[in-house]
């Protein structure tokens, strides 16, 4: 009996395109044996490799029947095929071993069947050249597998997630199911982004509102939401996280059954940057890009805040001399066992340039010597994108064009210090140039107004304006035409030169004006708030206008003859032009004028305006206004009324009508009715006041006004009080000064605050109303 058997089988190696040698086959005998126990061989495309191994084969059992087993050659036949071993009968035994090229050499030239002496071997002309080594392909073999990386060790390692449900049964209408989504809280702790909440508004899942048409369908969805979690996740620095999906049966329906779709997750380390790299040549300053690159050692490696730190660069090189910049593709070298990665980024800053000349195409607008005044550098500054794109703000407030562009174009011209010259091209696009606008509105002691203006914007290059504007109002009535050249000269600086005609009829005066005058002013704009700005020029006016006569007691018509010139100076340090929440503002004006109806006779009529602004907290604001008028060297009867101070309204003391504040006269109510209109019996109570007053102005002003301005969101509120009052006198008197109260709401646009207040007098007096409402943009001050 057969006790042990060992099958020793012979280290053996298979490459394709070698010659194959001939192997002893062991299928017959393990066909015959099926009792044999062996391991199978195991083989990989390419290589095969399968290592010495001995196998011990146990004894077949004792009343085992062997079977039959066909003989497959004869001791005799084999004893003669073999050749002897005996040195006498074979010396080549004891001879020299040819070397492997000389053997490979004498197979590769001897004689193929059917082939004549002159032929190549196997056809094949490059065997017949005696070189033993031959190229198998024209060009080198590449294969991308081979240069793709190896999966990590874990991912081999871990076994195939299988769920847990068992078979979904089948049921008639649709499947429902809720989501929970678990593990994930320990990463949001560390994080300052909501990511359950970004995973519910990217779900799949949370898409199909707790119903699907079957188990492959939520499976699938579950699927595509693992991997949200993971890109979530690997957002923020969690590039190693475990999520796991999971379905688990919550019960049967009549018509459906319920699911709980669970995804799990592991976070595991958040990855931090240990080393920072930037692959660039040395810029000036020196370490500019290290310094805009806003990451830091230690740090956690989040998408976002990378994204930005880049965006910061790209930003800020153009505007420190490097408008041809560019980012290459960073690099992030993960490290599993410590949890670090390394950041590389390659930056391409491209020469340090100083601005050039101005070249323009295009539908023309402006030709490039008025884009040079437009322009607030000059040949030879530092590059600075900010000035590009203040350049091209600029022509954008022009409203001349339907597009215009502004690129910088390298020159190639050689400039100090190493630098290079950048060409500005503007690209023009003409848009249309006139313009029709119209509004109307209503005022409280201003009635109804509408007002309408037709405009060429370019009647007279460059940006010779022509405007021509009308009003029609409860109070007010005139027409009007402007000529008005912008950037005269110099950048924002406007002169203007207006012809106007206007009727006036307001409580305290009645005045067919004509006005010419001139105007030059350098302010600020909706692109660039200035922190001084300046304005004069001159005017003359001719006014016929009813005036209270003190000495007749009695209304009277009179003409003035006025001429006069203007300065006005401003400082602005506040933070915003329209919806300031600190800093200050300060403006004086001063207006030397005189009658020129009989001898001149020369005034000055002065007014200093002040405001501050303090934010108590971030949605928090008070503010504060003030204003001093005074007109100096005549009487108040030798000034227009129109000319004169009056107190109250939405800009002054608001509760008040227009110009309700200041000196009052006492004269008959052109309501009350004759004596021989009133009937008998009639009650004294019944009737209007006999006598009203009427203001007639002052030669003194003051006002103030303070505001608390809370804000949330585009949404405000505002309480205020405001005080005021105009005087006889050429100084403020600060008597009877008069009180308003009141609330507004605020609502935030993108061009400033829409306003519409409610305010009402402080001891209302006879003829004054009980509230006053105000709507305009911007704020009160």
């Amino acid at each position: 009996m057969i006790e042990d058997w060992m099958i020793c089988v012979p280290n053996f190696s298979y490459v394709p395109g070698a010659r194959r040698k001939s192997l002893v086959s062991l299928a017959p005998l393990l066909a015959a044996a099926p009792w044999l126990m062996g391991t199978p061989a195991h083989a990989q495309d390419g290589v095969v490799e399968a290592q010495e191994q001995t196998l011990e084969l146990p004894a077949p059992p004792a009343d085992a029947e062997m079977p039959e087993i066909e003989t497959i050659i004869t001791d005799d036949e084999f004893a003669d095929e073999v050749p002897s071993l005996d040195a006498a009968d074979d010396d080549a035994l004891y001879e020299e071993l040819e070397s492997i090229d000389e053997f490979e050499r004498r197979i590769a030239t001897q004689d193929v069947e059917g082939q004549t002496d002159d032929e190549a071997p196997l056809g094949d002309p490059s065997l017949a050249d005696g070189d033993t080594t031959e190229e198998i392909a024209d060009a080198p073999v590449r294969d991308a597998e081979l240069a793709a990386p190896l999966p990590p060790i874990d991912s081999l390692l871990s076994e195939p997630f299988e769920y847990a449900e068992a078979e979904a049964p089948r049921v008639q209408g649709d499947l429902r199911y809720r989501v929970a989504l678990t593990g994930i809280e320990e990463a949001e702790a560390k994080s300052e982004t909501d990511m359950s909440g970004l995973f519910n508004d990217l779900s799949a899942l949370e898409d199909g509102d707790g119903e699907a048409a079957n188990i492959a369908q939520l499976r699938a969805r579950m699927a595509e939401d693992a991997e949200l979690v993971r890109r979530i996740l690997a957002s923020e620095g969690w590039y190693s996280a475990d999520v796991r999906s999971q379905i688990d049966s919550e019960g049967e329906g009549d018509e459906q059954q319920s699911f709980i779709a669970t995804i799990n997750t592991v976070p595991g380390p958040r990855y931090v940057f240990s080393d920072i790299v930037i692959d660039a040549p040395q810029t000036r300053p020196e370490g500019l890009i290290r310094r805009e690159l806003s990451l830091e050692l230690g740090d956690p490696i989040v998408a976002a805040e990378v994204l930005a730190a880049e965006a910061k660069v790209i930003v800020a090189l153009p505007e420190w001399g490097y408008p041809f910049a560019e980012l290459g593709q960073r690099d992030l070298l993960l490290d599993r066992e410590s949890g670090e990665g390394i950041y590389t980024l390659p930056v391409d800053p491209g020469p340090l340039s100083v601005f050039g000349g101005i070249e323009t195409s295009g539908d023309l607008v402006f030709d490039e010597e008025h884009l040079e005044l437009l322009a607030r550098f000059k040949r030879g500054e530092l590059y600075d994108n900010r000035m590009v794109e203040d350049l091209r703000q600029a022509l954008v407030a022009t409203s001349l064009f339907s597009t215009v562009t502004v690129t910088p174009q390298r020159g190639g011209e050689p400039a100090p210090d190493g630098a290079e010259y950048a060409t500005l091209l503007v690209e023009q696009n003409a848009g249309p140039p006139r313009t029709i606008a119209g509004s109307a509105g209503y005022g409280t002691g201003q009635g109804f107004r509408v007002e309408g203006s037709w405009t060429h914007r370019n009647l007279f290059p460059p940006e010779g304006a022509l405007i021509v504007s009308g009003v029609l109002g409860t109070q007010e009535q005139g027409a009007s035409a402007t000529f008005r050249r912008s950037n005269a000269g110099r950048r924002d600086r406007t002169f203007a030169l207006t012809a106007q005609a206007r009727h006036t009829n307001y409580d305290a005066y009645e005045a067919y004006t004509g006005r010419i005058g001139a105007l030059w002013s350098y302010s600020s704009t909706s692109i660039w708030q200035k922190p001084f700005t300046y304005a004069y020029g001159g005017q003359v006016l001719v006014s016929n206008e009813q005036d209270f006569d003190l000495v007749t007691r009695q209304r009277l018509r009179r003409t003035f003859y006025v001429a006069g010139l203007t300065g006005q100076l401003g400082i602005d340090r506040s933070d915003d032009l329209l919806n300031p929440t600190k800093g200050f503002r300060v403006a004086a004006l001063v207006e030397p004028e005189g009658s020129l109806e009989g001898n001149f006779s020369p005034y000055v009529r002065a007014q200093l305006d002040g405001s501050a602004y303090f934010p108590a907290t971030d949605s928090l604001v008070l503010a504060g206004r003030l204003r001093f008028g005074t007109i100096q060297g005549t009487s108040r009867y030798e000034v227009a009324p129109s000319r004169r101070f009056y107190a109250g309204g939405g800009g002054s003391v608001r509760g008040f009508g227009y110009q309700d504040l200041g000196p009052t006269v006492m004269e008959p109510n052109p309501d009350y009715p004759a004596p021989a209109d009133i009937e008998p019996g009639t009650d004294p109570e019944d009737l209007p006041d006999e006598f009203i007053p009427r203001n007639i102005g002052g030669r003194s002003l003051f006002e103030a006004a303070a505001e608390l301005r809370y804000r949330f969101g585009n949404f405000g509120l505002v309480a205020f009080v405001d005080a005021g009052q105009a005087w006889e006198e050429t100084s403020p008197q600060f008597t009877d000064i008069r009180y308003g109260v009141g609330v507004g709401g605020r609502y935030y646009t993108n061009f400033g605050p829409l306003r519409f207040d409610v305010a009402m007098p402080i001891d209302r007096r006879t003829g004054e109303s009980s509230f006053a409402v105000y709507v305009s943009i911007g704020q009160a001050f």
